[in-house]
């Protein structure tokens, strides 16, 4: 078990060692994203920001102006809401290379309070134009999906939690923007779940296979571009659950549903955190 974050900034570094184009910004969260070791080793290719969520993303968007390739990381809770102009105008209107990296997403940083959870971050960012959004399952997805943003041009919008989390791919997966994984067949009922719901979709895929149901599951880790024929697929077997931690309005659910109820109309059911604080 690794934490997606760890995995992700090791990535990072390095990335930043062989491409000096690669940058990474924190907003005083260089401990809580776990950057310390990009900071020391890399201090040139480092900026601390402070507690200052839209400036960082100011500040990446210049970098990316000057051809650089930023990935500026903190709390999803902050970089989802404080920071949402800047990601919508400097960023994804602007279209500039810049990665955001929301940490500790979900209620992942309990106690602390509603401020602090990220609970409507996918509805938000998924509906900024120019924005790709991702919720990797695990460290090796993270991984992988780090690798690919760093080749990748486009503007994105990451999110993770803050534990270490089970494994569910090996650490030779690779990441295909715009491509869901069907881990498990089924025939009777469709699981489609995001970030660490992934794991426990699985899990549960197993149990109902013990009661006779089988129950494909497909990990949709890229939410935008979204990986319609996936979904399209998962409806021939007449029934779609959805799992996210996040709020069932405008989540991983409502993504597929817009594709649902369009183009495959099936049985569904969104779970997910309720509309309540």
């Amino acid at each position: 078990m690794k934490a997606c974050r760890k995995a992700i900034t090791e990535t990072l570094l390095e990335l930043a060692r062989r491409d000096a184009r690669v940058y990474a910004l924190a907003s005083d969260s260089r401990g809580s994203v776990t950057l310390d070791e990009f900071a020391r080793e890399l201090p040139g290719q480092f900026v601390e920001c402070g507690i200052a969520e839209q400036d960082a993303v100011g500040l990446a968007a210049g970098l990316a102006s000057a051809g650089l390739i930023p990935f500026v990381c903190g709390p999803a809770s902050f970089y989802a809401t404080r920071a949402a102009e800047q990601v919508k105008v400097d960023v994804a209107y602007s279209h500039m290379n810049v990665k955001v990296i929301g940490v500790s997403g979900g209620v992942s940083y309990g106690a602390l309070g509603g401020t602090h959870h990220a609970v409507q971050d996918v509805a938000l960012m998924r509906a900024v134009p120019n924005l790709q959004v991702f919720l990797p399952a695990d460290a090796s997805q993270a991984a992988a999906l780090t690798r690919a943003l760093a080749a990748s041009p486009e503007p994105a919008y990451v999110r993770v939690g803050r534990g270490a989390v089970p494994d569910v791919y090996g650490p030779d997966v690779t990441f295909e923007i715009g491509r869901a994984v069907k881990l498990r067949p089924g025939k009777d009922v469709a699981l489609i779940a995001c970030g660490e719901m992934v794991y426990h979709a699985a899990e549960a895929s197993k149990l109902l296979a013990a009661a006779g149901i089988g129950a494909s599951v497909y990990d949709m880790a890229s939410i935008k571009p979204l990986d319609e024929a996936a979904i399209l697929e998962a409806a021939e077997t007449g029934a779609i659950v959805t799992v996210e931690e996040h709020s069932v309005k405008g989540g991983l659910g409502g993504a597929v549903a817009e594709v649902i109820c369009q183009k495959h109309p099936v049985r569904m059911r969104i779970l997910g955190l309720p509309d309540e604080p």
